[in-house]
């Protein structure tokens, strides 16, 4: 189902928009300079939207300290207080991440829905397989349609109360669960769909889980706005969720590369130079094709595909241009020479 589009910050989150990238702050936000400086690697990174903890008044009053050292937009995580809630609105937060449930009672929603309103900011109504009411989880038990129904239930609460911008997410630390949470509400909703599979794990585990479960959803045409949650250094999260984006085909400005996974032919270090290469290209946003390839056998063929090539062997490594032999240099020369054909392409 198509989403509507609501703006966080200067960033459009579904109705069609890029699918956008976020993560989190491990730094407390009250810690100004620390925050700021690792917001600024995370936007480095090419993180788009960035969420921060607001758990007491110190983190509330230093939010619009960090918010002025840097670019992105800002979504500040409340929970148990709409005092805080309000304090970081006002403070210039691009978006609340909430859940009307722990927030309090009418009264306290009531306070915290008029001042996004007056603000114009979206609200993120988050449901886990942590936090889902009582009387769903009796009825469902622990399943998909009982995070679908409490998410919405919480939506509901913040509808009543003229909130229309809301962001959605569905999250279980199950893969299979998770992308049968977000198929059932993506048919029970439009607005848009934050996607990604909670406590993951380690960077390793969490890797895996994550794009099983993002990448599934996303080559069904589901989720505006994906976070790779990490047991690790956030600008990790960042990397792999423009990783999973890149291998769904829903981004394209970038270098790929292809690299074979080498085999007994393989007499030259092709697996350093495909890390070495992997590491200069990843942040650079060009759209083309880099073959990194263990031997002649199959590296040719695969480099016919890339704008730059390489085939190596014991005396000599082959680099192609466009398909197309180039020039044979020798293996120890080799990584010399190919990189510095890749700086020209890259230019």
């Amino acid at each position: 189902m198509p989403t509507k589009r609501v703006m966080v910050g200067g960033v459009a989150v579904g109705g069609g928009a890029p699918v956008s990238v976020q993560s989190m702050t491990t730094e407390k936000t009250g810690c100004v300079e620390a925050c700021a400086a690792q917001i600024l690697r995370l936007q480095e990174a090419g993180c788009d939207i960035v969420r921060v903890a607001v758990s007491d008044e110190e983190d509330a009053r230093a939010l619009p300290l960090v918010k002025a050292r840097v670019r992105v937009p800002i979504v500040a995580d409340i929970h148990f207080s709409p005092r805080l809630a309000v304090m970081a609105v006002e403070g210039g937060a691009d978006k609340l991440r909430i859940n009307p449930g722990n927030i309090g009672g009418e009264k306290e929603i009531a306070l915290v829905a008029d001042c996004v309103k007056a603000h114009h900011i979206p609200v993120r109504v988050g449901a886990n397989t942590g936090s889902i009411e009582p009387h769903f989880l009796k009825e469902y038990g622990r399943s998909a349609r009982a995070l679908v129904e409490s998410a919405l239930y919480n939506v509901n609460i913040l509808e009543k109360h003229g909130v229309e911008d809301i962001v959605i997410s569905v999250k279980a630390s199950d893969v299979p669960l998770t992308v049968e949470a977000y198929e059932l509400l993506s048919k029970r909703t439009d607005y848009p769909l934050h996607v990604g599979v909670t406590e993951a794990g380690t960077e390793r585990a969490g890797l895996i889980k994550s794009s099983c479960g993002i990448g599934a959803l996303l080559l069904c045409g589901i989720g505006d706005t994906i976070r790779v949650s990490l047991t690790a250094d956030p600008v990790r999260e960042v990397y792999a969720g423009h990783d999973i984006l890149r291998a769904c085909g829903l981004e394209q400005e970038f270098v790929e590369v292809v690299s074979c996974p080498t085999c007994g032919r393989c007499r030259y270090d092709c697996m350093a130079l495909a890390d070495k290469v992997s590491a200069r290209v990843h942040n650079v946003r060009k759209k083309c094709k880099v073959a990194v390839m263990g031997c002649v056998v199959n590296g040719p063929g695969e480099a016919k595909e890339c704008d730059l090539g390489i085939a190596g062997g014991q005396e000599y490594c082959v680099i192609f241009e466009k398909g197309k032999e180039n020039v044979r240099v020798p293996a120890r020369e080799a990584e010399q020479a190919f990189f510095a054909r890749l700086e020209e392409l890259l230019r």
